[in-house]
């Protein structure tokens, strides 16, 4: 499994388009050119550093067999080591195979101890 952290607005938007293609924070597929994704152990690290003003997220989880589009991994930057999924292409809903709401914590963005997999630590599957 791979993640994406999504807005409420964005994936409510996708549910009625019937694919997903916002890339990252303000930015769509169009734009950037792909879907930025995490591996669990990411996520904590993205949350910190791209949506530390904000109080709650979704917690995309991709299976990456239901995507049609090619999923590499790869520096999300020049100079950056760390390689990421990056999904070349729309990502269809029916590959997402639940949706987390996710708060932040007095301390920042913290996933439960086993990461997104604890998925009932989270909160309830979220719905529009």
């Amino acid at each position: 499994m791979i993640w994406h952290i999504a807005l409420k607005t964005d994936w409510v938007e996708a549910q009625t388009s019937g694919d997903y293609r916002i890339s990252t924070r303000g930015m769509t597929l169009d734009e950037v050119g792909y879907i930025h994704c995490s591996k669990p152990e990411q996520i904590e690290g993205v949350a910190q550093r791209f949506y530390s003003d904000l109080s709650e997220l979704l917690l995309l989880e991709i299976d990456p067999g239901l995507v049609d589009a090619d999923i590499i991994e790869e520096p999300p930057a020049p100079g950056v080591e760390e390689l990421f999924p990056h999904i070349y292409g729309p990502l269809p809903i029916a590959a997402v195979r639940s949706v987390r709401q996710w708060t932040k914590s007095e301390t920042g963005w913290r996933l439960p101890d086993q990461g997104p997999e604890n998925a009932t630590a989270l909160s309830e599957p979220f719905s529009a």
